[in-house]
């Protein structure tokens, strides 16, 4: 059998033509198939694995956004409650962008070509005017070309989807974010510093130009609920949404986030929300780009991003499906300063865990408040210390440990030590009456206990933090 076919894109015809024969060929001989962390193939999941076979850079947006599900959402359902009127609005934007680029054509839409095209301007710096000229020409090119004429135009058409961005202007020490109370001032409340860069020659320009000031920092925020909502807007999405509860194996094996302990303490103390398993769980990551100064350039920016756990195992991780929320501007790492970035997302976590958010989801052509919930944070060593606030250097810098931290300071090295982790052994284990390789001493203390949150609360609540860098 020529396996040619492995080596092509997914969304090719020639692998299409490869594939198929394959599978026909292992279920004619009994093979039993196994996928997706030992979980056995069913309907819902072979229309998903269909569906990311033509993943990719390839029209993926029509197959996305635009397909069959949502045509009987605009005819409505009499027996459902249907879409709302936000909802309905956004349907008919998609049913605009699904015309033909240009009559006969194929292989993409309207809508497909302009997000490619929009796509291919930010990977590669285009201006603004450059794209406009682009446009310009390929409509002089091709006079049947269903696109706009101009960037702003395109532009429009994109934000209209719900996938934009707020810019929040930021104290250049990090101290606060001109927004609410502090969005008219153009100098910090705390440091004084000015919320504009400041330079003779370019306040002459403004003037001159009557242009606005440059800021000195802007925080870039991606609302995490009309994002949400949009998974929900699709249908096979939503469906997947529900995977955890409706087709995950439930044999006590860990192959999914809902098989870990955490998922069901938390369905334990919150049953409210563990019975609509359309509520969901995200992690939250965060991290630097060039973190260590290691590139030619010294400036770090921190993205932060977020991931929805409803989802199987095989797409909760895909790109496609890491939500970005915030973008920290640098040059340097925010540090503990990051609370005073990550304002904004807290306060769509406070609104999607005490009041939710009414959402239409497509698979049920139903309406339904939709919480969500902060499970999780995913980082290395120093960014842990930035988002729990423990601190992962010096004498008690083991969050394990926490107040019981064995260290040392080593004088001729200058590092501190961490020892004594004999304790987090079973009590019979052998290591424990070691002696000789360890300190001279058996080992028959327990495990230091954990911090609780309660604990945690009582010993913050007096706290004052200052942010920023006086």
């Amino acid at each position: 059998m020529d396996k040619g076919w492995t080596s092509l894109p997914g969304h090719t015809e020639g692998y299409q033509h490869g594939v198929n024969p394959f599978l026909d060929f292992a279920f004619s001989k009994g093979y039993t198939v196994w996928v997706h962390h030992g979980e056995r193939i069913s309907h819902m999941d072979s229309e998903s694995d269909e569906s990311e076979v033509h993943e990719g850079f390839v029209d993926d947006n029509h197959g996305l956004l635009i397909n069959e599900t949502f045509r009987h959402v605009l005819e409505g359902d009499k027996d459902a409650d249907g879409p709302n009127e936000d909802v309905k609005k956004f349907y008919n934007l998609l049913e605009e962008g699904k015309q033909d680029l240009y009559p006969g054509c194929k292989k993409f839409s309207t809508l497909s070509f302009i997000i490619r095209l929009y796509l291919l301007k930010t990977l590669n710096g285009w201006s603004n005017a450059s794209f406009t000229t682009l446009l310009e020409l390929l409509k002089e090119a091709i006079p049947h070309l269903n696109i706009p004429d101009s960037f702003n135009k395109i532009k429009a058409m994109v934000k209209d989807l719900g996938l934009g961005y707020n810019k929040i202007h930021a104290c250049p020490n990090n101290c606060v974010l001109f927004r609410d109370t502090y969005e008219d001032d153009e100098f910090c409340p705390i440091c004084e510093a000015s919320r504009y860069i400041e330079n003779a020659e370019v306040d002459m320009e403004v003037d001159k130009l009557k242009k606005k000031p440059v800021p000195a920092k802007v925080l870039r925020h991606f609302p995490l609920i009309p994002r949400l909502k949009k998974l929900l807007l699709c249908s096979k999405i939503a469906k997947s949404l529900r995977w955890h509860e409706e087709h995950r194996s439930k044999d006590e094996k860990l192959r999914h986030p809902a098989d870990g302990q955490s998922w069901k303490d938390f369905d334990r103390l919150h049953p409210d929300f563990a019975k609509e398993s359309r509520n969901i769980r995200l992690g939250l990551a965060s991290d630097g780009f060039n973190p260590f100064r290691t590139m030619s350039i010294s400036h770090s920016t921190w993205p932060v991003v977020l991931v929805a756990y409803n989802l199987p195992p095989w797409c909760c991780m895909k790109p496609d499906y890491v939500m970005m929320s915030l973008l920290i501007p640098g040059p340097c790492s925010p540090g503990k300063s990051i609370d005073v970035y990550i304002q904004p997302l807290i306060e769509e976590l406070k609104v999607l865990w005490e009041v939710g958010v009414e959402t239409y989801d497509a698979s049920k052509n139903q309406t339904f408040q939709l919480h969500a919930a902060l499970l999780w944070t995913i980082s290395d060593f120093p960014a842990y210390a930035m988002l729990s606030g423990w601190s992962t250097k010096g004498k008690l810098a083991c969050p394990c440990y926490n107040y019981d931290t064995s260290s040392c300071y080593l004088e001729h090295s200058r590092k501190m030590c961490y020892m004594d982790h004999r304790k987090f052994l079973a009590m019979d284990h052998p290591y424990r009456m070691d002696k000789r390789s360890f300190t001279g001493d058996v080992e028959l203390r327990s495990s230091p206990a954990l911090l609780d949150g309660e604990q945690i609360f009582e010993d913050l609540k007096d706290f004052e933090n200052v942010f920023g860098k006086k």
